[in-house]
């Protein structure tokens, strides 16, 4: 797998979660009843960071959970028939009924991914709304899910996969395309 361009450097993506850090605080007027839900591995490291902002910003924390989705392994290169994600774990300690629950992933590809977050969420309450931030929108959508935050949206075909780098996982900030 070749890396073709580099699309954001650590500042890019601090600027981008900075951006929507700001959204997300002015789309729900505040963050009462929030509750940020990072997509295990990337997605959590992003809400991580995106709840250090927010609380810089508004002086009070906001609450954050996590959800562990098993991919299909697309991301290997390999097609299964008829697999979903799966969620193997659930790290929410809040009530999720009548809250704002606002999703955040790494890079939005297929969809399924967050559908798979989003019947978890409904599996554990019954939020007022569910909203979705991403720091790569690439397109290429098999179901009708569109984010409320994005980061940068990349244009990509299918013979090229989009690699996000975080120093959390992967010792550096970056976002890189490369061809199959």
């Amino acid at each position: 797998m070749a890396e073709k361009a580099n699309i954001l450097d650590e500042s890019a993506i601090n600027r981008a979660l900075t951006r929507i850090a700001h959204e997300i605080i002015e789309r729900n007027k505040g963050i009462d009843h929030c509750i940020l839900v990072g997509i295990k591995t990337r997605g959590a490291y992003l809400a991580n960071r995106l709840a250090e902002k927010i609380e810089q910003i508004e002086g009070k924390p906001i609450r954050i959970g996590e959800l562990d989705i098993s991919l299909y392994r697309d991301d290997l290169g390999l097609k299964y028939e008829n697999k979903e994600p799966l969620v193997k774990q659930v790290d929410i300690n809040y009530s999720l009924s009548d809250e704002k629950v606002v999703l955040i992933d790494d890079v939005l590809y297929t969809g399924r991914t967050v559908r798979a977050a989003m019947d978890a969420v409904m599996d554990l309450g019954r939020p007022s709304s569910i909203q979705l931030g991403v720091l790569v929108d690439r397109g290429h959508r098999e179901l009708p899910i569109r984010p409320d935050f994005v980061g940068k949206n990349i244009p990509t075909s299918s013979d090229e996969k989009v690699v996000v780098n975080l120093v959390e996982s992967d010792g550096e900030d970056n976002v890189t395309i490369h061809s199959r």
